[in-house]
């Protein structure tokens, strides 16, 4: 089966500074993966050479077997690909449902057209089964300046699928939530069409592997951990990344060789 996403050697430096390093990560189709890792493990810069926010230094991107590692974002966006933010990117000022209908019409033909959509707009329709979808459909009048922190994610989430991707790349999609909105959040994931291969960041490990199929790792820019859930839960790679021992643990091994 063709990947829905191959990324081969995918290497990004800033400077002296090498953020992702010779990163390789195949995605099948439908497939729900996440990546986890610290703060400053090069989880963002690998999403943004995917999106096309950074072009990489080495490496490639394929989607469906279409190389998009020199695309610019617009161009891999009509192709399929479609991201959400660590700080959510909405306009405060509109409503829910026309969020969301500025979502359906970014990818479509003569999307900067000024004229007022009619009542029967099927771009309209779309906006409110995504509504729906996300759970915001009783809010859908609502301005997004009232919306909760988690409604205003579970939004961000249905912008980011009403454009309607392949792929989906979600930036810690529970950053900021309670304990009582993750759980809702977990839920509307889980039940997203596997039309839509979805890759996550999250620095929570209980959101993560509670959904996720398949684990990356990233520590210092690279890959160091893939596996399931289960196996992640268990590896000690992950706990002393987790618990801040990883180098401490790593140059114990290099002195005793």
């Amino acid at each position: 089966m063709m990947p829905a996403l191959c990324i081969i050697g995918l290497t990004k430096y800033f400077g002296a500074l090498c953020a992702v390093n010779d990163v390789s990560i195949d995605l099948l189709p439908g497939e729900r993966r996440a990546i986890l890792g610290p703060n400053g493990a090069g989880k963002t810069t690998l999403f943004n050479l995917i999106a096309g926010d950074f072009l990489p230094t080495h490496g490639s991107i394929h989607l469906f077997g279409e190389d998009i590692g020199k695309m610019p974002p617009h161009h891999r966006t009509r192709l399929g690909v479609s991201r959400t933010y660590q700080n959510s990117l909405l306009f405060k000022g509109l409503s829910v449902l026309e969020n969301l209908f500025l979502s359906v019409r970014g990818v479509k033909p003569h999307r900067l057209s000024l004229l007022v959509p009619r009542s029967a707009d099927p771009h309209l329709a779309r906006a409110r089964e995504w509504a729906r979808q996300v759970g915001l459909a009783h809010k859908i009048d609502a301005r997004v300046s009232e919306l909760s922190h988690g409604e205003q994610r579970q939004l961000e989430v249905g912008m980011a699928l009403a454009g309607g991707p392949r792929l989906l790349l979600l930036d810690e999609p529970a950053a900021g939530l309670s304990q009582a909105e993750r759980p809702i959040l977990t839920k509307m994931l889980r039940e997203l069409p596997r039309t839509i291969t979805i890759l996550l960041i999250e620095h929570d490990m209980d959101v993560a592997l509670q959904w996720a199929e398949c684990v990356t790792v990233m520590h210092n820019g690279a890959a160091v951990f893939e596996g399931t859930p289960k196996e992640a839960a268990s590896s000690p790679t992950i706990h002393a990344l987790y618990l801040g021992d990883h180098d401490r643990n790593t140059r114990s091994s290099d002195s005793r060789t």
